[in-house]
């Protein structure tokens, strides 16, 4: 039983050597509890801002949100995780998920479900030390194969990250927790608790996030870095109908690398579905709303503020203070 949501940051793989490590220190010290790193394509892999968090940190849980078994064997994920298991003394989960936008590099994403669950099932056999090999549709790894390593632990948490309904079902077969990546929409939360049909899965919202002293500075910004997201995520909510020629609109816009062309055609009322952004009230309002909702983590994503160094500030100084972080009752 969840009865305290957790708050984390979600930082892209695109910053210098260094600059993880004062984030993640200055983060941990504000109260957060969970910093991710996005496996986004062409972005680092997030093993390597992982791993430097991990050494300035001795409190956070981290992880990759998420590692992908379509470009990245599910072997090579099992290392990886064990690796920051080991530096960060036990505090890695093992973030999965079938990814997006794959086609640019030629990578077909055949089965995805299939292929997550058969990940996430062979990586806790390779953890466990299992030398039975592993026979799946999609990974095989031959009997006696085994890691030749010592790990930390033998069990991590599972997240799984996506939308669809076959996904989250899984995923409440097998994961500790699921993330909807690109939303703050609270009516989300009960479709996913419907589609989960588990009560001890943790319902994950993650987003966009821009937030400074200057409102409209921040959700002009927010606009511009959720256009590009906004052509996969919408259409994936049933909740939300967006007017098809406006979206036709903005993809055309984001096609043409006007990001900020498109984002200022996001309505305020459809970007407060899509992103946190705002003030530091405005963000808290948000976030307690998700709450209440039934949501057990809030994950801001990047970037955070106009700079990460002052997003990060005002989330900690200014949005943690004001949230009841008590968990919302789960249906059973």
């Amino acid at each position: 039983m969840i009865d305290r949501v957790e708050i984390g940051l979600a930082l892209q793989g695109d910053k210098a050597p260094g600059d993880y490590a004062r984030l993640a220190t200055r983060a941990e010290r504000h109260g957060f509890d969970v910093l991710s790193v996005y496996g986004d394509l062409m972005f680092q892999p997030p093993i390597v801002p992982l791993l430097e968090m991990a050494r300035a940190t001795r409190r956070v849980r981290l992880g990759a949100a998420c590692w992908n078994p379509f470009t990245l064997h599910p072997y090579e994920i099992a290392g990886q995780v064990a690796a920051l298991d080991s530096v960060s003394g036990g505090r890695a989960y093992l973030g999965i998920a079938a990814g997006s936008w794959l086609d640019a590099i030629g990578v077909a994403q055949q089965r995805p479900v299939r292929a997550v669950r058969e990940a996430i099932e062979l990586i806790r056999a390779l953890l466990r030390g299992d030398r039975d090999g592993y026979a799946g549709e999609i990974f095989t790894v031959a009997p006696g194969a085994h890691l030749r390593y010592p790990v930390h632990r033998a069990e991590l948490p599972v997240l799984v990250g996506g939308w669809g309904p076959q996904m989250a079902a899984m995923a409440g077969r097998v994961a500790d927790e699921f993330k909807l990546g690109g939303t703050t929409n609270p009516a989300m939360i009960d479709v996913l608790r419907s589609r989960i049909a588990s009560s001890g899965v943790g319902l994950v919202a993650g987003a966009v996030t821009v937030v400074d002293t200057d409102r409209a500075a921040a959700r002009a910004k927010a606009r511009t870095e959720v256009a590009m997201y906004l052509a996969v995520v919408a259409e994936l909510d049933p909740t939300v109908t967006i007017d098809p020629d406006l979206m036709a609109e903005i993809n055309r816009r984001v096609a043409a690398h006007d990001h900020a062309g498109a984002g200022a055609l996001i309505p305020d009322d459809v970007l407060d579905l899509f992103a946190f952004s705002g003030t530091p009230d405005d963000v808290a309002g948000q976030v307690q709303t998700l709450i209440a909702a039934g949501a057990s983590r809030i994950e801001f994503g990047t970037p955070h503020g106009l700079d990460d160094a002052r997003g990060v500030e005002l989330l900690g100084t200014r949005v943690l203070p004001q949230l009841d972080r008590r968990a919302a009752p789960t249906p059973s």
